[in-house]
């Protein structure tokens, strides 16, 4: 017991004095003691030095394993520890209690998530205290509760007004029946995992954090990190994926439209034998309204996954669109076609296909017959039959004209000035790293604090009418969110402005971030206190 004063209790109680420990009575004895004392209840202190364990946050599922135990323990004695070499010590407890588990469990068990999750945080929170750890549970708190989410939402709000927040449509899972987004793993053989219904790649407005921005302070950073092993360090290069390329544009034969690609071989180029492009791509839309079997297959890849693991392994499946792309310097006609491995969310939504060099590709390509092209031969000369596989190695080039001999990086350089000059490409550095999407939840989550209006765009709910306030009490069955179907709720208000005293309009508490005096008004006419704000702000 790390509390000396424990030891005097144990023996005037007749527990340390037992010839056999009875650990159930010990642990009571203690325990009481801690409540009476409240031992772990944590205060400044400025003459101790201080201490903070949090362990990570558990999912209220509604039982511990031995996992948990494992965790907290360790924790727990880590505190101990630091609490008998006198400093003051603070370990709280907090509950990860919002996401789509909690939904999931809320429709098997028809109830709300809101009922399910505290529900199953208080036996959590006693089986917990039946442990004894060191827990200062007057800090306890969980990240469905407001008190919690409203610091949420003032990052969200302030990351908003420094323009790392924005919207943009993303292609997600749909559930037409369900009408809600799924998670990747509620995808289960192509069908929602309730419903069973074929599930749609739909493109829909969602939010995102803009992290890229940050990808090569993220990469550069890695190397002052002592202590961090080699292997994980190697991880996180590969998760950030910084590569250097080429945007290259083809003309479109017989069309003012131009089919923009980014590859990082352009060394590859002479080898490209057609172009794929992604379902939802505007060239494939046009070509399908006078094909009505290339319609036809774009409303088949709508019902394929959307991540990239699956895309990896799915069966490869395009169709021709009848579109030919020029290629920009052998001026040769490659056919356009549809494949459903490609993601129009992802780079330009267009691939130039190179079957000979990219495995991918060659199984497109041997499976509608498309022609096979050797350009890239080994350093050490030997011989290799880019028909029966593609050669992915960087080499020498060949069969390329002018290029001929070339190595992977002269061809980079030769190619790049080439098309800089032309006006018909460029150099760019692109990241396997994605902007963090952030909307995907359905429900019971954080609700995110921007108001809508069709005249007015987004705007960020002011910080003093913060939280916004996600309803607890709703009828929760996984068909739409409720808080969709529910029109009182999502009936808002948009925070407009006036000066104090005589003055009239100010500017709206928006991307600038000027101090102003609130008024609520109501939605339907936001369009002109919007429109005034935004002369205001333009006249400066």
């Amino acid at each position: 017991m790390d509390d000396p004063a424990w030891v005097e209790v144990g023996m005037q109680e007749n527990i340390g004095m037992q010839e056999t420990y009875d650990a159930k009575s010990v642990e009571a004895a203690a325990q009481a003691f801690w409540d009476r004392n409240r031992s772990f209840d944590v205060t400044e202190d400025p003459g101790k030095p201080k201490f903070f364990c949090l362990s990570m946050l558990p999912y209220p599922s509604g039982a511990l394993h031995m996992g948990h135990v494992r965790n907290y323990t360790i924790g727990d004695v880590m505190s101990r520890h630091k609490r008998m070499l006198g400093f003051n010590v603070l370990q709280p407890m907090g509950w990860d209690a919002f996401g789509l588990p909690a939904e999931n469990a809320a429709i098997k068990n028809n109830t709300a998530p809101a009922k399910w999750t505290y529900a199953n945080i208080g036996h959590m929170r006693e089986q917990l205290k039946s442990m004894g750890y060191a827990i200062d549970w007057t800090r306890e708190f969980a990240t469905c509760s407001p008190e919690y989410y409203r610091w949420e939402q003032l990052f969200f709000t302030r990351l908003f007004k420094k323009g790392i927040v924005y919207r943009k449509n993303a292609v997600v899972n749909w559930d037409p029946v369900d009408q809600t987004v799924l998670a990747n793993e509620q995808v289960i053989d192509g069908r929602g995992w309730r419903s069973g219904a074929l599930v749609e790649r739909r493109e829909i407005p969602q939010w995102f954090f803009k992290i890229t921005a940050y990808a090569d302070e993220l990469l550069g950073e890695l190397d002052n990190l002592p202590g961090w092993p080699d292997a994980v360090k190697i991880m996180q290069r590969n998760w950030i994926g910084r590569s250097e390329g080429l945007n290259i544009q083809f003309a479109i034969e017989g069309s003012s439209d131009a089919l923009a690609v980014y590859t990082t071989r352009p060394d590859t180029l002479m080898g490209v034998t057609f172009v794929s492009i992604a379902a939802e791509h505007p060239l494939a839309l046009k070509a399908a309204e006078t094909n009505p079997a290339l319609a036809t297959f774009l409303a088949e890849c709508k019902t394929a996954a959307v991540s990239e693991a699956a895309m990896e392994t799915m069966e490869k499946r395009g169709m021709a669109t009848g579109l030919h792309a020029i290629h920009p310097v052998t001026g040769a006609k490659v056919p356009v076609w549809v494949a459903n491995f490609v993601l129009f969310g992802y780079g330009t939504g267009a691939v130039m296909a190179v079957p000979g060099h990219d495995e991918r590709d060659h199984e497109f390509a041997t499976k509608y017959q498309l022609p096979i092209v050797q350009v890239i031969r080994p350093l050490d000369g030997n011989d290799i039959d880019v028909s029966q596989a593609a050669y992915t190695e960087q080499g020498l080039l060949m069969n390329s004209g002018a290029y001929d001999g070339m190595t992977y990086s002269q061809a980079f350089k030769s190619l790049a000035e080439r098309f800089e000059k032309a006006g018909s490409g460029s150099r760019k550095v692109n990241y396997r790293l994605r902007d963090w999407g952030v909307s995907r939840q359905r429900y019971w989550g954080c609700p995110i604090p921007v108001i809508y209006c069709a005249k007015c765009d987004a705007v960020p709910v002011p910080e003093d009418q913060l939280p916004v306030i996600l309803p607890e009490d709703v009828a929760f069955s996984g068909v739409k969110s409720p808080i969709k179907a529910d029109p009182t709720w999502r009936q808002d208000h948009l925070p407009a402005v006036r000066r104090p005293g005589r003055a009239r309009d100010r500017h709206l508490r928006h991307l600038h971030g000027v101090e102003l005096v609130l008024r609520p008004l109501h939605l339907a006419g936001c369009h002109r206190s919007g429109r005034r704000a935004r002369e205001l702000l333009a006249a400066g």
